[in-house]
């Protein structure tokens, strides 16, 4: 997935698109939280900055399938990456080559939830003597040690 910057950098154009369809190895995503992952929508350019630096701006759109944080089903996740940065450390030096690929792939890792859930109804998710409870009704409960508390600060 490699970029020809030469033409950029010769000013012969101001700008390289740089919109396509990527899609991601298994190999990359196998360890992690994905479960699986669409082909990568990219649309974008690579352009010149005053000092003679690769500038790259693009969106990047798919969608992940994860696991849902409460009911442990799969979801499908899309998401949106807005990009906008320098890429000198993802050059090839002397080469003229961007690698679009390890661009694309760190972003999509940093777009991963640590936690997401589509559950609404917490009600189904209970046993013996426990029950699943939102943040709400977490914060709004009475806390059965406050009586206790009341006599510590006392002392």
């Amino acid at each position: 997935m490699d970029v020809d910057l030469s033409l950029l950098h010769s000013h012969t154009v101001s700008s390289i698109p740089i919109t396509g369809t990527y899609e991601i190895p298994k190999s990359y995503y196998e360890n992690s939280d994905v479960i699986s992952l669409e082909p990568v929508q990219v649309e974008g350019e690579i352009t010149l900055d005053e000092e003679d630096i690769d500038h790259i701006t693009c969106t990047m759109k798919g969608n992940m399938v994860i696991l849902d944080s409460v009911s442990l089903e799969e979801v499908l996740y899309p998401f949106t990456i807005e990009y906008d940065d320098i890429c000198d450390e993802n050059c090839k030096k002397n080469e003229n080559l961007l690698d679009i690929f390890l661009v694309l792939w760190e972003n999509i890792v940093l777009e991963v939830p640590l936690q997401f859930t589509k559950v609404s109804d917490l009600s189904k998710f209970h046993g013996d003597g426990w029950r699943l409870m939102s943040e709400e009704e977490y914060h709004c409960q009475k806390n059965p040690f406050s009586d206790l508390l009341k006599d510590y600060d006392k002392e």
